[in-house]
């Protein structure tokens, strides 16, 4: 009996991210399949959505708009950032990604976009953000 992708499933599946007109993002098709655990923030929420209802063996493409995916960009979430300001062991040069972490001890990354001598512009949205997604996938298997 094949079973149904739910909204707490441990699923094992190949999936392909990448841009709806083309350059693949990444694969598990030519390697071991991903197992995730929906529902708990290891895949963005538009993404396991498209998942919920399917089975075991199910094969399908779906385009996952900005606001569903890695989210809309955000011009807030770039900032100018004064280098004495930062920690003097990181290495600043153009679309570096440098992680920092927060004072509850999360970890998040920014990617360099913009160096003078004073500052640095730091881009924190998430690459994707802002941009359509495709997102193809193969049900292995459901717990």
């Amino acid at each position: 009996m094949t079973r149904q992708v739910a909204d707490s499933s441990l699923v094992t599946l190949h999936f392909r991210l990448s841009l709806p007109g083309g350059g693949e993002l990444i694969s598990t098709f030519d390697a071991a399949p991903a197992t995730l655990q929906l529902g708990k923030g290891e895949l963005a929420p538009g993404l396991e959505r498209c998942l919920a209802g399917l089975y075991e063996g199910d094969r399908k493409v779906f385009e996952v708009a900005p606001d569903e995916g890695f989210g809309l960009r955000q011009d807030r979430l770039v900032q100018r950032i004064p280098r004495a300001d930062l920690p003097s062991e990181i290495e600043l040069a153009p679309q570096a990604v440098i992680e920092f972490s927060a004072t509850d001890g999360t970890k998040y990354a920014g990617v360099v976009v913009d160096l003078d001598d004073e500052d640095a512009t730091i881009d924190f949205n998430h690459p994707l953000a802002g941009k359509t997604v495709r997102f193809e996938v193969l049900v292995v298997g459901v717990c």
